[in-house]
């Protein structure tokens, strides 16, 4: 008996954690979607990938996570730049577009 409660409260717990993950990703996605719109470029590959996480603290000084997400967008059709991505919770914290070249097709 005693291991069916541990095993349903892990089971619980993994639960919670999966559905905030892929709450996030859609916030993550939203805002890149409404970056590249306002910034004129092409959204490549149609979504965000997660690429880290950690602990934070919030302004009421509550633990979180922090989350990091990067997406591929395009300002000539051809190249090919990188943008991020960070939220603070579900929040949006920043988004940037770099202007960093990440690969070019050559024709």
């Amino acid at each position: 008996m005693e291991q069916a409660l541990w095993f349903a409260l892990v089971m619980g717990t993994v639960a919670l954690l999966w559905r905030a993950n892929v709450e996030a990703r859609t916030v993550a996605n939203e805002a890149a979607y409404a970056a590249c719109a306002e910034a004129g470029v092409q959204l490549l590959d149609g979504t965000v990938v997660f690429r880290s996480w950690r602990f934070t603290r919030g302004r009421d000084d509550r633990l979180g996570f922090r989350r990091h997400y990067v997406f591929d967008f395009s300002d000539d059709g051809v190249s090919r730049r990188q943008g991020f991505v960070t939220l603070r919770g579900r929040d949006v914290e920043l988004i940037g577009l770099g202007p960093t070249l990440v690969r070019t097709t050559v024709h």
